[in-house]
Formats: structure tokens, C-alpha cells, sequence
């Protein structure tokens, strides 16, 4: 089968600094089918759909659908919905009765809403066939498989961008996200993050992050062996070590030939990678 993520695989089209950019998540449980722009073609009602998705954009959130893994005939709804709010290392999370109790919260201080978060690293995989078979195809039996191996909390998802890299899953609370994972791998991230650490096999880089910042953050710990996901933080391309160590970052756009579809049925194009030219240590605290 000919398909965006066969064809980019077959390119070895690099997944580092191609993560979706978002500083806050919110999630909130939908079951049953999703449509290509889920938040107004699901069973969720499309007027509120809307409003939630135009609420969250002038937040500055990423605003998804999620459900468990498994069948998702036309079932009934719940009664009680789960809802995530999460940023680069907190996680928040309530149930709500009603989704419409969103437009309530104060969307652009949502880690005062909720409780805390304290369990499993959270898995979002991306599944959602209506926006690019090939989430369906690899995103959901990679789902299922986490799920009956008791790898943790894991939901499927509405969208991670990325799909030729399916299939992709971003990581809770650290904020990575993965491409061409299989389900050994991803229970190896998992693990990882339960110590807070960071895997770099398969990495995205990290959503908080622009894709020259996730360029950045995965440089230098290629360069350093650092793992502990919260050891390094990233202003545009200089990054600090906890420690006090400094580096900077060269980057550089470059178009990736021979053009591809980046979605499958999508016409061809040329993407933009970000590459890195350079690393060097400008300072260290005594």
C-alpha cells in the first residue's frame, strides 16, 4: 500500500524538530466516531465544538478530542468526561458533566484549573483516519497494543500533525512527541518518562517548543547524553542547563527534495526542514 508515511519512511525523512507547537494542551473525552475537523463532526455538538475551538485559539491552546482504545461504534455518551490540561511539565485534570462547563475556565490559566495530575505518563496516540488514513491504519493498533500491555494511560487522539510520520504519539507531562514508533518503543518512552526522563530515538521534540527550539533542546542533548527531561530549557535557540552551562544553537531552514505528499491524497510538496549547523558552549557557572 502506497501511503504518505510508506513514502516518507522510504525517504528517511528525519522526525527530529517536526513536533506540533503548543505551549498548553486541553483534552477532552469524546467517544464514538470523529470526522476530518473532529471538534465540529463527532458526536459532540457542533455549535459547542465551535465555541470551544474558537475560545482555546484566543488562549494560545491546543485544543484535541480523545477516547479510549478499542471499537467506537455510535455509543452512548458518558455520563462524566475526562478532561487533561497540560504544559511543558504539569498536568491538571477534572471530569466534567457537561463539555460546554469549558467555556467556563479561564482557558488562559487552565494550570489553576482542575487538580493535579498524579498518575501514569499520559499516551496520546494519534488515530484519527478521517484526517489521514495512515493515523487509523498504525495509530490505532499501536494504541490497542499500549493499552492490553498495561503500558499506562493511554488515549487515542484527534490530532498530533505529522501524519506521514505515523505512526505519532506525544508523551504527558514532558510534552514529547514521537514518529514512527512501535509499541516496544513507546513502552521504552513511557518507562522513561515515569523517571522523568526524556528518550531520544524516535523524537519529535518537545511541543512547548518552535521547531528551531526542538532542534535546539535535541542538539544538545545528543551532544551531552542529558536525559532528565526538565535539565534543559530553550529560548529560542540558547539553551541553559540547569547547572548553569549555556549553548547556542545554529539552525537552518532547508526544503527536503525529492517533493512528497505530506498527507496521503495530498498533492506533492517540498517541506521545510530545520537543521542544525552548529553547537558551542558560550558560558558555564563556577
Amino acid at each position: 500500500m502506497s501511503t504518505c508515511t510508506v513514502l516518507s519512511a522510504g525517504l528517511g525523512e528525519p522526525v527530529a524538530a517536526t513536533a506540533a507547537t503548543a505551549a498548553t494542551w486541553l483534552l477532552l473525552e469524546q467517544p464514538g466516531p470523529w470526522g476530518a475537523k473532529a471538534l465540529t463532526a463527532s458526536h459532540l455538538d457542533p455549535v459547542l465544538g465551535r465555541a470551544l475551538e474558537k475560545a482555546a485559539a484566543e488562549a494560545g491552546v491546543r485544543l484535541g478530542l480523545i477516547r479510549r482504545p478499542g471499537r467506537h461504534a455510535d455509543v452512548h455518551q458518558p455520563v462524566r468526561r475526562r478532561v487533561y490540561a497540560a504544559g511543558p511539565s504539569w498536568v491538571r485534570t477534572a471530569e466534567v458533566g457537561d463539555p460546554a462547563e469549558l467555556l467556563g475556565w479561564d482557558l488562559a490559566a487552565l494550570e489553576a484549573c482542575g487538580e493535579p495530575y498524579g498518575g501514569e505518563p499520559l499516551a496520546l496516540v494519534c488515530t484519527n483516519g478521517k484526517r489521514d488514513r495512515c493515523c487509523a491504519l498504525y495509530g490505532r493498533p499501536l494504541a490497542a497494543e499500549l493499552a492490553a500491555g498495561g503500558a499506562g494511560e493511554v488515549w487515542e487522539t484527534t490530532h498530533l500533525g505529522g501524519h506521514r510520520f505515523s505512526p505519532t504519539m506525544l508523551v504527558l507531562p514532558y510534552g514529547y512527541a514521537y514518529g514512527r514508533v512501535d509499541a516496544h518503543h513507546a513502552k521504552t518512552v513511557l518507562e522513561a518518562a515515569r523517571e522523568g526522563r526524556v528518550v531520544l530515538e524516535a523524537c519529535r521534540g518537545r511541543s512547548a517548543y518552535d521547531r528551531a527550539g526542538q532542534a535546539a533542546d535535541l542538539a544538545v542533548r545528543e551532544l551531552t547524553g542529558e536525559d532528565r527531561a526538565d535539565a534543559l530549557t530553550v529560548d529560542r535557540t540558547r539553551v541553559t542547563h540547569t547547572d548553569g552551562r549555556v549553548w547556542e544553537v545554529d539552525v537552518a531552514q532547508q526544503t527536503a527534495e525529492p517533493p512528497r505528499a505530506e498527507s496521503c491524497g495530498a498533492a506533492p510538496v517540498t517541506p521545510v526542514r530545520i537543521v542544525v549547523t552548529g553547537v558551542r558552549e558560550v558560558s558555564r557557572r563556577s
